[in-house]
């Protein structure tokens, strides 16, 4: 046991400290965690074996649940009112575009066929919340208010359409049925669940947890510990129930801090950082979990997938879904080149993988390369890509009236 925990601490503390380096050299610090974990693993000098997938997906839940109530309490509701249309659009018809764009390109590629395309187009069409946060804050950039918000409130609120759809997908690949009219509407009664009982037992829960919070008057020191039992309360229950535990928990966040009693700045503080230790675990994990040494037979397969999502499955769904928003082509541009992955996508790869269809490892390889590709690419050119579209608005302070 303390050998266990010797490692774990030592880790977490590493990937901590390497935190304020990345910021100051501007590289995406959810790859340096996945480079850790990738380090300790079997082809690394930690020569970690380690093959289990569904450890893997259970701890992953847990981390992600974590990162999404983070995510919930941290976001305020005059952000989520005004990206509410665009946001909307990409989350829901934008993923499932995506999909199709991606699911179409995987099937021509490796000649598979269109169900399993569109299960690896669901995997990786949800944009990331914490590393597009990260990305933005990291880089310095001052986006206008509503490109901003629309990047922040899709990436939060996209995770349950991709996770729909990747379940009903596997159902689909694992009975080997094929895609037909009867077996896309045999996943709509899930759909329903899933999204419903999601929504009602999220917004209910936050309700009752806000209520309790301002009604118990408890020590400031115990609203942090509250808000984690209740969310994970909210989450597993409503998982338990057919529900989408991880749009229940997010909204859990959301209404707890924007309904009566706000919880104090120490509990805010307190579940950011417990965020990143969730994000710190799920990326080592998942870094744990990949076979370098496989990854060169998928590497090329990958990157003309990556560019397949980047440069065309992303901007075209970003522009056909936000005609309606009457959105600025410059915004629009930008939304559309930083569809940022991180780890839902590595994180759905595992479902598919462990069902008993045919589904392989190799197929978790590829998404694990898409996302390196999507980190590197949307990292590195934050700052950049926005400042080309005119978007920064540290333009205006730096130019020559400034000061």
């Amino acid at each position: 046991m303390l050998h266990v925990l010797l490692l774990i601490s030592a880790t977490i503390a590493l990937s901590i400290m390497l935190i304020p380096l990345s910021s100051r050299f501007r590289a995406p610090i959810l790859l340096v965690f996945l480079a850790i974990g990738m380090a300790l693993g079997e082809d690394g000098p930690g020569g970690i074996e380690f093959e289990d997938f569904a450890l893997t997906y259970s701890a992953g839940s847990i981390c992600l649940a974590l990162i999404l109530l983070s995510g919930g309490l941290d976001t305020r509701w005059t952000d989520v009112k005004a990206a509410a249309l665009p946001a909307g659009l990409l989350a829901g018809p934008g993923v499932m575009l995506t999909a199709a764009f991606v699911g179409l390109a995987y099937s021509l590629l490796l000649d598979a066929s269109l169900a399993e395309g569109l299960l690896f187009g669901a995997v990786v069409s949800s944009t990331d919340a914490a590393a597009t946060f990260m990305s933005l804050r990291h880089g310095g950039i001052r986006l206008p208010q509503r490109p901003r918000q629309t990047l922040l409130v899709e990436s939060g609120v996209n995770d349950p359409v991709a996770i729909f759809l990747t379940i009903s997908l596997v159902e689909i690949v694992d009975s080997g049925s094929g895609l037909s009219l009867n077996a896309l509407a045999g996943t709509l009664p899930l759909l329903a669940s899933q999204l419903g009982l999601g929504l009602l037992t999220g917004l209910a829960g936050g309700w009752l947890a806000s209520s309790l919070l301002g009604w118990l008057r408890l020590p400031a020191g115990l609203a942090s510990p509250f808000l984690l039992a209740t969310g994970l309360a909210t989450f597993s229950g409503t998982g338990l129930i057919g529900g989408s535990g991880f749009l229940a928990v997010y909204l859990f966040g959301l209404v707890v801090a924007n309904h009566g009693a706000k919880p104090p700045q120490r509990a805010i503080h307190f579940h950011e950082g417990l965020s990143w230790i969730a994000q710190i675990c799920l990326f080592v994990l998942l870094g744990l979990l990949v076979t370098p040494s496989e990854l060169g037979g998928v590497a090329l397969g990958g990157l003309i997938l990556a560019g397949a999502l980047i440069l065309v499955a992303r901007p075209l769904a970003v522009f056909a879904c936000l005609l309606p928003a009457r959105m600025p082509w410059r915004e629009q541009a930008y939304i559309g080149w930083m569809g940022m992955r991180g780890s839902v996508p590595i994180f759905l790869a595992i479902f598919p993988v462990v069902s008993p269809g045919p589904i392989t490892p190799v197929f978790f390889n590829l998404v694990f390369v898409i996302v390196v590709i999507s980190l590197l690419v949307h990292g590195l050119t934050a700052g950049v890509s926005a400042h080309m579209l005119g978007l920064d608005d540290r333009q205006d302070r730096d130019g020559p009236d400034a000061g």
